[in-house]
């Protein structure tokens, strides 16, 4: 990666961005199990109640195949496509962003629904992008009414506060190109990556002018509020005395917390920042980690088998993949614009 200032070009190198996720999630997992009782935990494991855990890995499935029927519902306007299509390019993307570090797995789902639908690969990444602000938008309304009632620890706060300012923002230049397209054009430089900003706002313009934009929009709190299942059935599963409420609380935390792309899985982070949002609500430490323990368990190993079931399926290679995907996120406009079934 390069920034060029007037005569001065600086390089970052391609590795830095991966070894300071790894160094916050190593630093993480150092204090997530600093002054833990491990024997606790294990008896805890033991005497988990298995029918509220296998509820949590049900309902976690079900979460991603409603993502896959929102982003059906966002291509509407262009192309149908079936179910098991846009659940499969999902579960590969999950696969993907579980194994490399920055969560690649965005860029991957969309190149395979473009690839599988035959779209523009920039359709299928501007569908993509909606979908973040969506869930962005939904997500920091979350955050703003229970603030008022959590006293969130100040890490948490500020990364929200931050989280807030970019998805405000975006939010702001996604109208502008709704309603304000020749405008936008006109904003773009003339480079190739003008170009290519131009082609992504007419796909911006296309899905942000339909009916289908605002049904998907009004489904994306859906979406955010299904995902407080999982972890409200591994309370129960805990046997912990706490209602919904906690769960959305956690759930509004991990999602702030983990907003920025860091480690595969988001390992150690996510541990953290759990036992950090129980502990609003009395619960020690130990018992913390072992439910965050637990939840990254079960939904992480489920989204591997199914990940790489998904994978399977396709017949590629996951660095196969990736190398076609990269390929066109980078490509110039000409190639943005076209996607060959034999990539």
């Amino acid at each position: 990666m390069q920034f060029r200032v007037g005569r001065f070009q600086a390089r970052i190198p391609s590795w830095l961005a991966p070894a300071i996720g790894y160094a916050i999630s190593v630093a993480s997992l150092v204090w997530f199990l600093q002054g833990v009782d491990l024997k606790t935990v294990m008896q805890d494991f033991q005497s988990l109640r298995w029918g509220w855990v296998a509820i949590a890995v049900v309902s976690d499935i079900a979460v991603y195949v409603f993502q896959a029927w929102r982003w059906n519902i966002l291509l509407g306007p262009v192309v149908r496509v079936p179910l098991w299509r846009s659940v499969q390019a999902i579960y590969v993307g999950l696969f993907t962003n579980e194994v490399f570090p920055l969560r690649p797995g965005e860029v991957i789902r969309s190149y395979l629904q473009a690839r599988w639908s035959r779209i523009p690969f920039s359709v299928a990444l501007s569908s993509a992008v909606i979908e973040r602000v969506f869930d962005g938008i939904w997500l920091m309304a979350l955050f703003a009414a229970t603030t008022l009632f959590v006293p969130y620890p100040r890490v948490v706060v500020e990364l929200g506060k931050g989280i807030g300012v970019v998805v405000v923002v975006v939010a702001l230049l996604m109208g502008l190109v709704m309603f304000w397209k020749h405008h936008a054009h006109a904003a773009c430089p003339k480079t190739r990556w003008g170009a290519k900003l131009r082609v992504l706002i007419d796909d911006l313009h296309l899905m942000g002018n339909s009916r289908s934009f605002y049904v998907a929009f009004a489904a994306s709190l859906i979406y955010l509020l299904i995902q407080v299942m999982p972890i409200y059935a591994l309370m129960r599963g805990y046997d912990l005395d706490l209602t919904m409420w906690p769960a959305l609380v956690v759930l509004v935390v991990l999602r702030i917390g983990t907003a920025i792309p860091q480690a595969p899985g988001n390992v150690g982070p996510s541990q953290v920042l759990m036992v950090l949002a129980l502990g609003l609500f009395g619960i020690d430490k130990t018992t913390a980690t072992g439910l965050s323990l637990m939840t990254w368990c079960v939904i992480t190993l489920p989204l591997l088998t199914a990940g790489a079931i998904a994978l399977a399926v396709t017949g590629l290679k996951l660095g196969e993949i990736r190398h076609h995907a990269k390929r066109h996120a980078s490509a110039p406009v000409a190639m943005a614009e076209t996607t060959s079934s034999n990539s």
